[in-house]
Protein backbone atom coordinates (compact mmCIF):
# COMPACT_ATOMS: atom_id res chain seq x y z
CA UNK A 1 0.00 0.00 0.00
CA UNK A 2 1.15 3.62 -0.60
CA UNK A 3 1.81 5.88 1.94
CA UNK A 4 -0.74 8.11 1.41
CA UNK A 5 -3.59 5.39 2.35
CA UNK A 6 -5.62 6.67 4.83
CA UNK A 7 -4.79 4.85 8.40
CA UNK A 8 -8.21 3.64 8.68
CA UNK A 9 -8.31 2.01 5.66
CA UNK A 10 -4.88 0.34 5.90
CA UNK A 11 -5.75 -2.98 7.49
CA UNK A 12 -9.21 -3.48 5.38
CA UNK A 13 -9.29 -6.62 3.95
CA UNK A 14 -11.53 -6.11 0.76
CA UNK A 15 -14.23 -8.39 -0.58
CA UNK A 16 -12.95 -11.30 -2.74
CA UNK A 17 -14.89 -12.23 -5.82
CA UNK A 18 -15.27 -15.33 -7.35
CA UNK A 19 -12.95 -16.55 -9.76
CA UNK A 20 -13.43 -16.01 -13.27
CA UNK A 21 -12.07 -18.19 -15.68
CA UNK A 22 -11.50 -17.70 -18.96
CA UNK A 23 -11.30 -21.74 -20.30
CA UNK A 24 -15.07 -22.10 -21.94
CA UNK A 25 -14.77 -26.16 -20.59
CA UNK A 26 -14.87 -25.30 -17.31
CA UNK A 27 -18.55 -25.09 -15.79
CA UNK A 28 -18.85 -22.52 -13.99
CA UNK A 29 -20.83 -22.89 -10.61
CA UNK A 30 -19.09 -20.72 -7.95
CA UNK A 31 -21.00 -16.97 -8.80
CA UNK A 32 -24.56 -17.32 -8.15
CA UNK A 33 -25.33 -16.06 -11.77
CA UNK A 34 -28.21 -17.37 -13.81
CA UNK A 35 -27.81 -20.54 -16.23
CA UNK A 36 -30.24 -19.03 -18.47
CA UNK A 37 -29.66 -15.56 -21.26
CA UNK A 38 -31.80 -12.58 -20.29
CA UNK A 39 -35.42 -12.78 -21.17
CA UNK A 40 -35.67 -12.19 -25.24
CA UNK A 41 -37.13 -8.75 -24.42
CA UNK A 42 -34.21 -7.40 -23.08
CA UNK A 43 -32.55 -8.73 -26.69
CA UNK A 44 -35.01 -6.88 -28.50
CA UNK A 45 -34.85 -3.55 -26.21
CA UNK A 46 -30.66 -3.47 -27.16
CA UNK A 47 -30.47 -2.65 -30.54
CA UNK A 48 -28.15 -1.01 -32.80
CA UNK A 49 -30.47 2.12 -32.66
CA UNK A 50 -29.78 2.26 -28.80
CA UNK A 51 -26.38 1.17 -29.19
CA UNK A 52 -25.41 4.36 -31.33
CA UNK A 53 -27.00 6.30 -28.65
CA UNK A 54 -24.14 5.63 -26.42
CA UNK A 55 -22.44 8.69 -27.66
CA UNK A 56 -24.79 10.45 -25.39
CA UNK A 57 -25.24 10.01 -21.35
CA UNK A 58 -27.61 8.16 -19.84
CA UNK A 59 -31.23 9.26 -18.04
CA UNK A 60 -29.54 9.80 -14.54
CA UNK A 61 -33.31 9.47 -13.25
CA UNK A 62 -32.96 5.89 -14.78
CA UNK A 63 -37.11 6.53 -15.65
CA UNK A 64 -38.04 3.72 -17.79
CA UNK A 65 -36.40 1.67 -15.55
CA UNK A 66 -37.98 3.05 -12.55
CA UNK A 67 -41.37 2.69 -13.97
CA UNK A 68 -41.26 -0.69 -15.02
CA UNK A 69 -39.74 -1.84 -10.95
CA UNK A 70 -42.32 0.86 -9.74
CA UNK A 71 -45.46 -1.37 -11.49
CA UNK A 72 -43.56 -4.65 -11.03
CA UNK A 73 -43.76 -3.86 -7.49
CA UNK A 74 -46.80 -2.03 -6.89
CA UNK A 75 -45.42 0.74 -5.89
CA UNK A 76 -44.91 4.72 -6.36
CA UNK A 77 -41.83 5.66 -8.60
CA UNK A 78 -40.81 8.10 -5.50
CA UNK A 79 -40.52 4.54 -3.85
CA UNK A 80 -37.59 3.29 -5.97
CA UNK A 81 -34.10 3.98 -6.89
CA UNK A 82 -32.45 2.13 -9.69
CA UNK A 83 -28.48 1.71 -8.75
CA UNK A 84 -25.66 0.29 -10.58
CA UNK A 85 -25.99 -2.82 -9.03
CA UNK A 86 -27.24 -3.82 -5.73
CA UNK A 87 -23.61 -3.46 -4.37
CA UNK A 88 -23.93 0.45 -5.04
CA UNK A 89 -27.08 0.59 -2.77
CA UNK A 90 -26.03 -0.97 0.18
CA UNK A 91 -22.55 1.38 -0.10
CA UNK A 92 -24.68 4.22 -0.60
CA UNK A 93 -26.90 3.31 2.74
CA UNK A 94 -23.75 2.42 4.47
CA UNK A 95 -22.86 5.63 4.13
CA UNK A 96 -26.17 7.26 4.81
CA UNK A 97 -27.39 5.79 8.20
CA UNK A 98 -25.79 5.63 11.24
CA UNK A 99 -22.26 5.37 13.56
CA UNK A 100 -23.03 1.70 13.96
CA UNK A 101 -24.35 -1.65 12.42
CA UNK A 102 -25.22 -5.42 12.70
CA UNK A 103 -25.55 -8.17 10.93
CA UNK A 104 -24.79 -11.92 10.88
CA UNK A 105 -21.18 -12.98 11.23
CA UNK A 106 -21.70 -15.14 8.42
CA UNK A 107 -23.18 -13.24 5.44
CA UNK A 108 -22.73 -11.34 2.40
CA UNK A 109 -18.45 -10.26 3.06
CA UNK A 110 -19.20 -6.69 1.59
CA UNK A 111 -21.11 -5.83 4.83
CA UNK A 112 -17.64 -5.58 6.67
CA UNK A 113 -16.00 -3.76 3.95
CA UNK A 114 -18.54 -1.31 3.68
CA UNK A 115 -18.92 -0.47 7.26
CA UNK A 116 -14.52 -0.57 7.34
CA UNK A 117 -14.86 2.03 4.53
CA UNK A 118 -17.47 4.47 6.02
CA UNK A 119 -16.21 4.29 9.56
CA UNK A 120 -18.68 2.34 11.09
CA UNK A 121 -18.34 0.12 14.37
CA UNK A 122 -19.71 -2.75 13.30
CA UNK A 123 -20.91 -5.64 15.35
CA UNK A 124 -21.70 -9.45 13.81
CA UNK A 125 -24.26 -11.73 15.25
CA UNK A 126 -23.44 -15.41 15.84
CA UNK A 127 -25.87 -17.47 13.76
CA UNK A 128 -27.01 -20.44 15.67
CA UNK A 129 -25.60 -23.94 15.47
CA UNK A 130 -28.09 -24.69 12.59
CA UNK A 131 -26.80 -21.31 10.48
CA UNK A 132 -29.83 -19.93 10.97
CA UNK A 133 -30.79 -16.32 11.94
CA UNK A 134 -32.06 -16.12 15.50
CA UNK A 135 -34.78 -13.08 14.42
CA UNK A 136 -34.73 -12.32 18.51
CA UNK A 137 -30.57 -11.42 18.51
CA UNK A 138 -31.60 -8.36 16.48
CA UNK A 139 -34.82 -6.79 18.38
CA UNK A 140 -34.17 -3.66 20.24
CA UNK A 141 -30.46 -2.85 19.08
CA UNK A 142 -29.11 0.63 18.93
CA UNK A 143 -27.83 0.93 15.16
CA UNK A 144 -28.53 -0.32 11.59
CA UNK A 145 -29.65 -3.89 10.86
CA UNK A 146 -28.70 -5.33 8.11
CA UNK A 147 -30.00 -8.67 7.28
CA UNK A 148 -29.42 -10.93 3.81
CA UNK A 149 -32.60 -12.63 3.17
CA UNK A 150 -32.02 -15.61 2.24
CA UNK A 151 -28.70 -15.41 3.71
CA UNK A 152 -25.21 -15.69 1.77
CA UNK A 153 -24.00 -18.36 1.41
CA UNK A 154 -26.20 -20.72 3.49
CA UNK A 155 -29.44 -20.02 1.77
CA UNK A 156 -31.42 -20.40 4.59
CA UNK A 157 -34.30 -17.74 5.26
CA UNK A 158 -35.86 -15.82 7.50
CA UNK A 159 -39.68 -15.32 7.01
CA UNK A 160 -41.52 -12.04 6.62
CA UNK A 161 -43.61 -12.52 10.00
CA UNK A 162 -39.55 -12.34 11.85
CA UNK A 163 -38.71 -9.85 9.64
CA UNK A 164 -41.61 -8.00 10.81
CA UNK A 165 -41.43 -8.39 13.89
CA UNK A 166 -37.18 -7.13 13.87
CA UNK A 167 -38.62 -4.32 11.98
CA UNK A 168 -40.97 -3.24 14.92
CA UNK A 169 -38.59 -3.62 17.44
CA UNK A 170 -36.13 -1.33 16.03
CA UNK A 171 -38.51 1.26 15.08
CA UNK A 172 -35.68 3.91 15.79
CA UNK A 173 -32.91 1.82 13.68
CA UNK A 174 -33.25 1.76 9.93
CA UNK A 175 -33.76 -2.07 9.14
CA UNK A 176 -31.81 -3.07 5.54
CA UNK A 177 -32.91 -6.14 4.14
CA UNK A 178 -30.64 -7.37 1.22
CA UNK A 179 -33.11 -9.76 -1.26
CA UNK A 180 -30.37 -10.81 -3.65
CA UNK A 181 -31.90 -14.47 -3.80
CA UNK A 182 -35.68 -13.75 -2.50
CA UNK A 183 -37.21 -15.14 -5.87
CA UNK A 184 -36.07 -18.91 -5.49
CA UNK A 185 -38.66 -19.20 -2.81
CA UNK A 186 -38.46 -16.73 0.41
CA UNK A 187 -40.57 -14.02 1.40
CA UNK A 188 -40.13 -10.48 0.43
CA UNK A 189 -40.73 -8.08 2.25
CA UNK A 190 -41.53 -5.24 0.30
CA UNK A 191 -45.04 -5.21 1.26
CA UNK A 192 -44.25 -3.99 4.26
CA UNK A 193 -42.05 -0.29 2.93
CA UNK A 194 -46.24 1.27 3.26
CA UNK A 195 -45.98 0.20 6.43
CA UNK A 196 -43.06 1.17 8.34
CA UNK A 197 -40.39 4.08 7.78
CA UNK A 198 -37.56 1.99 9.17
CA UNK A 199 -37.44 0.09 6.32
CA UNK A 200 -35.18 -0.66 2.79
CA UNK A 201 -35.18 -3.44 0.83
CA UNK A 202 -32.38 -4.02 -1.92
CA UNK A 203 -32.69 -6.53 -4.94
CA UNK A 204 -30.77 -6.95 -7.65
CA UNK A 205 -31.47 -7.96 -11.40
CA UNK A 206 -27.79 -10.41 -11.62
CA UNK A 207 -29.97 -13.68 -10.05
CA UNK A 208 -33.09 -14.08 -11.18
CA UNK A 209 -33.55 -11.94 -14.24
CA UNK A 210 -30.21 -12.89 -15.48
CA UNK A 211 -28.81 -9.72 -15.90
CA UNK A 212 -25.20 -9.92 -13.71
CA UNK A 213 -23.02 -8.16 -16.06
CA UNK A 214 -25.66 -5.38 -16.81
CA UNK A 215 -24.62 -4.37 -12.57
CA UNK A 216 -28.84 -3.09 -11.81
CA UNK A 217 -29.88 -3.13 -8.40
CA UNK A 218 -33.03 -1.52 -7.01
CA UNK A 219 -34.00 -0.02 -3.33
CA UNK A 220 -37.49 0.26 -2.38
CA UNK A 221 -38.62 2.09 0.81
CA UNK A 222 -40.47 5.10 1.72
CA UNK A 223 -39.81 8.10 -0.07
CA UNK A 224 -37.90 9.99 2.17
CA UNK A 225 -34.99 7.44 2.39
CA UNK A 226 -34.54 6.66 -1.13
CA UNK A 227 -34.58 10.90 -1.39
CA UNK A 228 -31.59 10.62 0.74
CA UNK A 229 -30.27 7.71 -1.44
CA UNK A 230 -30.68 10.09 -4.20
CA UNK A 231 -28.92 13.18 -2.80
CA UNK A 232 -26.08 11.00 -2.22
CA UNK A 233 -26.25 9.64 -6.36
CA UNK A 234 -26.77 12.94 -7.55
CA UNK A 235 -23.51 14.09 -5.49
CA UNK A 236 -21.25 11.12 -6.17
CA UNK A 237 -22.47 9.63 -9.73
CA UNK A 238 -25.57 11.09 -11.33
CA UNK A 239 -25.25 8.73 -14.55
CA UNK A 240 -24.84 5.31 -12.11
CA UNK A 241 -26.26 3.05 -15.11
CA UNK A 242 -25.66 3.20 -18.81
CA UNK A 243 -28.37 3.38 -21.03
CA UNK A 244 -28.20 0.02 -22.14
CA UNK A 245 -28.65 -1.61 -18.75
CA UNK A 246 -31.50 0.91 -18.24
CA UNK A 247 -33.40 -0.81 -21.44
CA UNK A 248 -32.38 -4.06 -20.35
CA UNK A 249 -33.70 -3.97 -17.04
CA UNK A 250 -37.27 -2.31 -17.75
CA UNK A 251 -37.73 -5.15 -20.55
CA UNK A 252 -36.61 -7.49 -17.83
CA UNK A 253 -39.17 -6.38 -15.26
CA UNK A 254 -42.19 -6.28 -17.98
CA UNK A 255 -41.13 -9.76 -18.78
CA UNK A 256 -43.21 -11.57 -15.83
CA UNK A 257 -43.75 -14.79 -17.63
CA UNK A 258 -40.12 -15.54 -18.54
CA UNK A 259 -38.83 -14.42 -14.89
CA UNK A 260 -41.17 -16.85 -13.59
CA UNK A 261 -39.91 -19.86 -16.16
CA UNK A 262 -36.39 -19.29 -14.95
CA UNK A 263 -36.80 -19.25 -11.50
CA UNK A 264 -38.97 -22.46 -11.48
CA UNK A 265 -36.66 -24.63 -13.41
CA UNK A 266 -33.97 -23.24 -11.15
CA UNK A 267 -35.78 -24.42 -8.14
CA UNK A 268 -37.25 -27.44 -9.83
CA UNK A 269 -33.57 -28.61 -10.61
CA UNK A 270 -32.38 -27.07 -6.72
CA UNK A 271 -34.49 -29.73 -5.30
CA UNK A 272 -33.60 -32.62 -7.40
CA UNK A 273 -30.32 -31.83 -7.05
CA UNK A 274 -30.26 -32.01 -3.15
CA UNK A 275 -32.01 -34.96 -2.79
CA UNK A 276 -28.91 -36.57 -5.49
CA UNK A 277 -26.26 -35.06 -2.95
CA UNK A 278 -28.28 -36.21 0.69
CA UNK A 279 -28.18 -39.61 -1.00
CA UNK A 280 -24.95 -39.78 -1.10
CA UNK A 281 -23.90 -38.44 2.13
CA UNK A 282 -23.81 -34.78 2.15
CA UNK A 283 -25.17 -32.40 4.95
CA UNK A 284 -27.21 -29.81 3.13
CA UNK A 285 -28.87 -26.70 4.69
CA UNK A 286 -32.16 -25.89 3.30
CA UNK A 287 -31.58 -23.34 0.47
CA UNK A 288 -34.06 -20.73 -0.55
CA UNK A 289 -31.56 -19.43 -3.01
CA UNK A 290 -29.82 -20.28 -6.57
CA UNK A 291 -27.42 -22.09 -4.50
CA UNK A 292 -27.07 -24.60 -1.78
CA UNK A 293 -24.20 -25.03 0.90
CA UNK A 294 -23.10 -28.51 1.57
CA UNK A 295 -20.89 -30.69 3.67
CA UNK A 296 -19.39 -33.35 1.78
CA UNK A 297 -19.05 -36.71 3.66
CA UNK A 298 -15.50 -37.61 4.76
CA UNK A 299 -13.85 -35.12 2.89
CA UNK A 300 -13.48 -31.36 3.74
CA UNK A 301 -14.74 -28.77 2.11
CA UNK A 302 -11.19 -27.28 0.72
CA UNK A 303 -10.20 -31.00 -0.82
CA UNK A 304 -13.99 -30.90 -2.21
CA UNK A 305 -13.47 -27.73 -3.85
CA UNK A 306 -9.80 -29.10 -5.29
CA UNK A 307 -11.58 -32.47 -6.65
CA UNK A 308 -14.48 -30.50 -8.59
CA UNK A 309 -11.91 -27.80 -9.89
CA UNK A 310 -9.71 -30.69 -11.42
CA UNK A 311 -12.54 -32.01 -13.28
CA UNK A 312 -13.41 -28.86 -14.37
CA UNK A 313 -16.10 -27.89 -12.21
CA UNK A 314 -15.90 -24.61 -10.24
CA UNK A 315 -17.77 -24.07 -6.75
CA UNK A 316 -17.04 -21.65 -4.29
CA UNK A 317 -14.99 -22.49 -0.89
CA UNK A 318 -14.28 -20.14 1.64
CA UNK A 319 -11.74 -20.42 4.21
CA UNK A 320 -13.56 -18.99 7.29
CA UNK A 321 -13.15 -21.51 10.23
CA UNK A 322 -17.10 -21.65 10.81
CA UNK A 323 -18.03 -22.81 7.10
CA UNK A 324 -15.07 -24.36 5.67
CA UNK A 325 -16.30 -27.70 5.90
CA UNK A 326 -18.77 -26.37 3.18
CA UNK A 327 -19.00 -25.37 -0.15
CA UNK A 328 -21.43 -23.56 -1.94
CA UNK A 329 -22.79 -24.67 -5.47
CA UNK A 330 -24.52 -22.46 -7.99
CA UNK A 331 -27.97 -24.37 -9.63
CA UNK A 332 -26.85 -24.47 -13.33
CA UNK A 333 -29.02 -26.33 -15.77
CA UNK A 334 -29.64 -29.60 -15.24
CA UNK A 335 -26.49 -30.95 -17.49
CA UNK A 336 -24.23 -28.70 -15.61
CA UNK A 337 -25.59 -30.30 -12.32
CA UNK A 338 -25.23 -33.90 -13.95
CA UNK A 339 -21.70 -33.19 -14.35
CA UNK A 340 -21.54 -32.90 -10.29
CA UNK A 341 -23.86 -35.81 -10.10
CA UNK A 342 -21.58 -38.00 -12.28
CA UNK A 343 -18.31 -36.98 -9.92
CA UNK A 344 -20.17 -38.06 -6.53
CA UNK A 345 -19.57 -41.82 -6.96
CA UNK A 346 -15.48 -41.21 -7.59
CA UNK A 347 -15.55 -38.79 -4.87
CA UNK A 348 -17.14 -40.63 -2.41
CA UNK A 349 -13.98 -43.10 -3.39
CA UNK A 350 -11.89 -40.90 -2.67
CA UNK A 351 -10.53 -40.56 -6.57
Amino acid sequence: MSRFLKSGLQGMKPYAPGEQPKDSKIIKLNTNESPYPPSPKVIEAINREEVEKLRLYSDPEAKELVEAAAEYYGVEKDQIMAGNGSDELLAFSFMAYGTKVYFPNISYGFYKVYGQIFGQKVTTISLDKDFKINASDYYNLDGTVVIANPNAPTGIALTKDEIEQIIIKNKNNLVIIDEAYVDFGAESVVCLVGQYDNLLVIQTLSKSRSLAGARIGVAIGNKEIIGDLKNIKYSFNPYNLNSLSILAGAAAFNDKAYFKECCGKIMDTRERFVIDLESSGFEVLPSKANFVFAKPPGISGEEYFQKLRRNNILVRHFNDPLIKDYVRITIGTEEEMNAIRDQLPALENGA
